[in-house]
């Protein structure tokens, strides 16, 4: 689904943020960590703290509720506009409880962000986007 452009200018962002929407279609948007790998986006529930436990995050209550979510990750230039640029990527998402797929994100996502290296994130539970739709606008370039 993303073309060569669009891949790296995912990989070049840091962060990105997540929405996702409650039965009755209430948005819910949060920053998140990520990891690409072929047509799915990882997100681990990680250490950082948080008000309640990780299970009961009103980012996976939607998920169980209304699958459908996107994630959008933009580069911001203050002093240069014409390096604005976003990738909005759309689909059904889905908890991973610990497995294979599970583990591979998370080894993913510690290869992007050392920061996971000394957490434990083996039992953590991980969204998985799986993209159907790619928008675009603006520079996606280096």
């Amino acid at each position: 689904m993303l073309n060569a452009v669009q891949r790296r200018f995912l990989e070049s962002c840091r962060v990105a943020h997540l929405a996702t929407a409650d039965a009755a279609g209430w948005p819910h948007v949060v920053p998140v960590c990520f990891a690409s790998v072929d047509n799915s986006i990882y997100i681990v529930l990680d250490e950082k703290p948080k008000k309640i436990d990780g299970r009961a995050l009103k980012r996976l209550r939607n998920i169980y509720e209304n699958p459908r979510a996107a994630l959008i990750a933009d580069r911001y230039d203050d002093n240069d506009w014409t390096r604005l640029g976003w990738i909005m990527l759309r689909g059904p998402a889905v908890v991973l409880e610990p497995g294979q797929e599970q583990a591979r994100a998370i080894s993913r996502l510690r290869d992007r962000y050392p920061q996971y290296l000394d957490m434990a994130l083996d039992d953590s539970p991980v969204i998985v986007l799986r993209i159907e739709r790619v928008v675009g606008w603006g520079d996606l370039g280096p």
